[in-house]
């Protein structure tokens, strides 16, 4: 069975603004996609037979990306770091909240958010994020 990390958007703050530091990364990496970290996963083989990145942004999982493979990277210092390859396609999801984290954690599939749009998506779990920032900015969530 497939796990899934879960990452902190540091610095972004929408789904459009993610996009395009990533199409600015893409286009700089001629076309791949990558995500340093510091440390490789130990369960990388698990991540690549059909893992994904989810990403919180604004303290709310808003959208993942599947994740392809891993590389040994050298980051800007001469540093050794672990490139998380991605799709480069964003997906949404249900939008939940998150907790802070340092770094990246394993995401187990069975509690992952769903996609938004999958034929068995439940219309009435889902809270447009618009309306439920609203909603939070009350206290009501």
């Amino acid at each position: 069975m497939a796990v899934h990390l879960i990452k902190l958007a540091v610095g972004v703050d929408s789904i459009e603004h993610l996009s395009e530091i990533q199409d600015r990364h893409r286009h700089e990496n001629r076309g791949v996609l990558r995500h340093l970290t510091r440390n490789t996963p130990k369960r990388s083989k698990e991540l690549i037979a059909d893992g994904s990145i989810y990403w919180v942004i604004k303290g709310f999982i808003r959208v993942r990306q599947r994740i392809i493979g891993f590389e040994e990277a050298i980051a800007r210092g001469g540093k050794r770091r672990c490139a998380i390859c991605l799709d480069p396609q964003l997906i949404r999801v249900c939008l939940t909240p998150q907790k802070p984290i340092q770094g990246w954690r394993y995401l187990d599939p069975l509690i992952s958010p769903k996609d938004l749009g999958r034929r068995d998506f439940n219309e009435e779990e889902y809270i447009p994020e618009k309306l439920f920032n609203e909603l939070k900015s009350l206290g009501l969530i």
